[in-house]
């Protein structure tokens, strides 16, 4: 089978929104990576820090037609690079995007390293090994660097853990590797899905990590953890604000990101309306995570 990779180039809000628009047309969901350029003397454009891909089959071109009318429109709006499109064949499409990926540093410990990459690591590393795939959250991106040094922070003991959207399943592996006991990893998307639990074997946490195609649910998971990241958009976290604070014991921590800084106070608003404290905001470029933690006992 044949494949057309679409790509455009964008600052972090079209991004977002050409990720949501993609994310709608195509079952393997579109990819957010920071543009990297060659030469590191050369300035990066900030309107065109961000690029989003999506790869459809060669059945697919009425979704294509349709996602580069989409994004047409959508460049009405913001400041974004025409869409370019290739052809790629199956090993090809298999390879494209491991040319984006290097090992990264974060925090005080972490190491992200793409599976396919030799590393040395030092004697405190805490070596994250993954294989992304087609799924969001690969260590490119702000929010995920934001949510990785948010749990090196604020990941104590060994916690109960819930990671709504967990894409790759990069937070998932963080939080183990950091000691947390037991971690619920949900998506809604089957290849992420799919894609997470190879992760979570290539790091050896399957006895800490269980992966589920699903989100919170209310009766399931009432007062059932002690820590909750949940890396999406700012909209979706508002809307489950309520099952994130049902979801968590008294005290229990959320880090919520996935949110542009102008979205920030109304996701904080959402959050403290069910009785979470914003502790901390954090910030990346355009990008916000919230830590906070919930007041009040246990129902």
């Amino acid at each position: 089978m044949n494949w057309i990779e679409l790509a455009i180039q964008t600052d972090a809000e079209g991004a977002e929104a050409a990720a949501a628009l993609l994310n709608e047309l195509v079952e393997t969901g579109a990819a957010i990576e920071q543009t990297i350029i060659p030469d590191a003397g050369q300035t990066l454009d900030p309107a065109r820090a961000f690029t989003v891909r999506a790869f459809f089959s060669a059945d697919q071109r009425d979704q294509l037609q349709r996602a580069q009318e989409s994004l047409w429109h959508l460049a009405r709006l913001r400041a974004m690079s025409e869409p370019r499109t290739r052809e790629l064949a199956e090993e090809d499409w298999a390879e494209a995007w491991k040319k984006f990926y290097t090992i990264l540093h974060l925090g005080n410990h972490l190491v992200i390293k793409p599976s396919w990459l030799d590393y040395a690591p030092r004697a405190d590393d805490l070596v994250i090994e993954l294989d992304p795939g087609m799924a969001f959250g690969t260590g490119l991106h702000p929010t995920t660097r934001l949510c990785m040094v948010a749990l090196e922070t604020y990941q104590t003991g060994t916690p109960k853990m819930v990671d709504v959207g967990t894409g790759s399943g990069i937070l998932s592996i963080t939080a183990a590797k950091l000691g947390a006991r037991e971690i619920l990893a949900l998506d809604l998307d089957p290849v992420a899905v799919e894609t997470a639990a190879r992760n979570v074997a290539f790091n050896h946490a399957q006895a800490i990590v269980r992966v589920e195609r699903g989100s919170l649910d209310a009766e399931r998971d009432c007062n059932q953890f002690d820590l909750l990241c949940i890396n999406i958009l700012a909209e979706v976290i508002c809307e489950l604000a309520p099952a994130v604070a049902a979801a968590l014991r008294a005290n229990g921590i959320v880090i919520a990101s996935g949110i542009l800084d102008y979205k920030a106070d109304d996701v904080a608003e959402a959050l403290k309306a069910e009785g979470i404290a914003i502790v901390e905001k954090k910030q990346e470029d355009d990008w916000v995570a919230l830590v906070g933690r919930k007041t009040g006992s246990e129902s």
